[in-house]
């Protein structure tokens, strides 16, 4: 199992990069801020802070199990957003 330092960077730069995903295609729409893309982006945040805060947990039963699960989920909801990213264009 990586670090939590790089699970936490993974969880940046993935969810960074789904944001930064959005507005290339609403630029390339020349959509400006739509609200779906705007939905995508809320998503993305929510989705960030709510990893964030499971990977800083304390007091969990093993802590390795935890953190893999934690990486599980950030595959399948990353997952989830390209896919709505994918629908915008």
């Amino acid at each position: 199992m990586a670090s939590v330092k790089e699970l936490k960077k993974d969880i940046n730069n993935v969810l960074g990069d789904i944001i930064e995903a959005v507005y290339i295609v609403e630029a390339a729409n020349a959509d400006q801020e739509s609200k779906e893309g705007a939905k995508v982006i809320d998503e993305a945040i929510e989705t960030f802070d709510t990893l964030i805060q499971k990977v800083n947990q304390r007091g969990v039963d093993n802590r390795k199990k935890h953190l893999t699960e934690v990486r599980q989920e950030l595959e399948k909801k990353a997952g989830a957003l390209v896919e709505k990213v994918n629908k915008l264009g």
